[in-house]
């Protein structure tokens, strides 16, 4: 008997069309289709088809629910997800769980056939869908479902297949490095090793040995020759985090390394091809930099070949919930507990901050509240909680001491805002708050501010 497929889609343009030009009526495959508005999970288990096929272009909210309840009631035909090439996390995950199979829409010509000849033909030989959208999507850490994060996660596999040289950009925190490991996972070099190279965390004067190694005999203590960061990536990716922090050396040596892929190690007389991909990331503005000359022109363009920008928390406060309910989520994980949920208030709190660390201050606020939460849920009282290696507070302060505390948070605010606007110059600034010019210094002092840096 020939096969029957099932579409499932939304009111609105059909994918039957494109399907019955796919396959033709030389496939001998029988169609039906159903609307979402039209279909109870109960019928489904019962329809006689030989593939379910859940198109979620338009209806994700529906095919969530649906997938999630096929998790608790697993149907007996086989299932071939159709997903958005833009899909949210959640869509994903619920995917991964009920589906036997996904692919994405538009499809490449031919895609579908094999897919359906795959799941039809040798069901028992389908690679599981949650490997797949691992190494489809490479996105386990990169959570959320604002618009411009999404937009940012689309463009990573096809960043991920280019095996180009990638610029990643984005304020601390904001999941650079994720970004990074996401590219690699993806990429075909993902059997090979990722080797992240913290730019601002060794000096000048070592650059040369650690990223390119050096033979026996180049200095005093080199007894024995010693691969550099290069070679250790070599078939793989190197990641240059804080790229901006290595000085006009150091950026030079990098240059004709990039221009030549190739190297020459300390104390060698010869020069070592280097098979790798290099990412960089910065979280500073390397064109102005450039312009400042603080930053090699040509080192700039040989980086930004393809470039990826993690959006700030604050522009995707509707992914601030999940992701604090998934970080949460790991914590009870990791240690074994029983789930904690996020109070209305709470959520409300998490929102309304600006979160200047971005992830990594979130990620370490819910960490912080996780300890002192004793209860299945956390409230504001426990974000606000003293800070991890203080003990909480003995007693609350008296109306005194809490007045001096907000009195000396407030000058330091407005001084270091002072300053700022009149880039360290304590007169101007001085004259601006209607203030003597050796009071207003005394206040700098007394606070400890450092107006160079304003």
């Amino acid at each position: 008997m020939s096969p029957r497929l099932l579409l499932i889609e939304a009111d609105g343009p059909s994918l039957q069309p494109d399907f019955a030009a796919i396959f033709g009526r030389a496939a001998n495959i029988r169609y039906e289709c159903v609307q979402w508005d039209a279909l109870s999970p109960q019928k489904l288990a019962q329809h006689p088809a030989d593939l379910i096929v859940p198109v979620a272009l338009q209806e994700q909210a529906r095919a969530i629910r649906l997938f999630n309840w096929i998790v608790d009631h697993p149907v007996s035909a086989p299932i071939l997800a159709i997903l958005p090439e833009v899909a949210g996390e959640e869509l994903l995950r619920t995917a991964a769980k009920a589906s036997t199979d996904f692919m994405r829409w538009p499809a490449e010509p031919g895609e579908v056939t094999q897919r359906v000849n795959r799941i039809l033909g040798n069901g028992g030989a389908v690679q599981s869908v949650r490997d797949r959208l691992l190494d489809e999507m490479g996105l386990a850490t990169l959570v959320g479902g604002d618009p411009g994060f999404l937009k940012v996660v689309a463009q990573i596999p096809k960043v991920a297949r280019s095996n180009s040289t990638v610029l990643i950009t984005g304020e601390t925190g904001t999941g650079k490095e994720m970004c990074a490991r996401a590219i690699h996972h993806l990429s075909e070099r993902r059997d090979f090793p990722f080797i992240p190279v913290d730019c601002a965390g060794f000096p000048d004067h070592l650059f040369e040995n650690e990223m390119f190694g050096h033979s026996r005999g180049a200095f005093t203590d080199a007894h024995r020759d010693q691969k550099g960061l290069i070679a250790l990536a070599d078939g793989g990716t190197l990641f240059l985090d804080e790229i901006d922090s290595l000085s006009p050396a150091a950026q030079a040596k990098l240059l004709r390394f990039m221009q030549e892929q190739t190297y020459r190690p300390l104390g060698s007389d010869r020069f070592v091809r280097a098979d790798v991909t290099v990412l960089a990331a910065t979280n500073r503005d390397l064109e102005q930099l450039m312009r400042e000359q603080r930053f090699r022109g040509d080192l700039f363009f040989r980086l930004n070949v393809l470039r990826l920008h993690m959006v700030p928390l604050r522009e995707r406060r509707g992914d601030i919930a999940l992701l604090a309910q998934h970080f949460l989520d790991t914590l009870c994980a990791q240690h074994r507990c029983a789930r904690k949920t996020l109070a209305a208030a709470t959520i409300a709190r998490l929102t309304a901050r600006e979160w200047e660390g971005n992830v990594r201050e979130l990620s370490n606020a819910i960490r912080r509240a996780f300890v002192y939460a004793e209860g299945p849920q956390i409230l504001p009282a426990h974000i606000d909680g003293p800070a991890a290696g203080q003990d909480p507070p003995a007693r609350r302060e008296g109306f005194r001491e809490a007045r001096a505390r907000a009195i000396a948070a407030f000058e330091r605010q407005y001084v270091i805002e002072t300053l700022r606007q009149y880039k360290g110059n304590i007169t101007q600034a001085a004259r601006f708050a209607g203030k003597d010019r050796r009071a207003f210094g005394r206040l700098v002092k007394r606070h400890n501010i450092d107006r160079t840096s304003c």
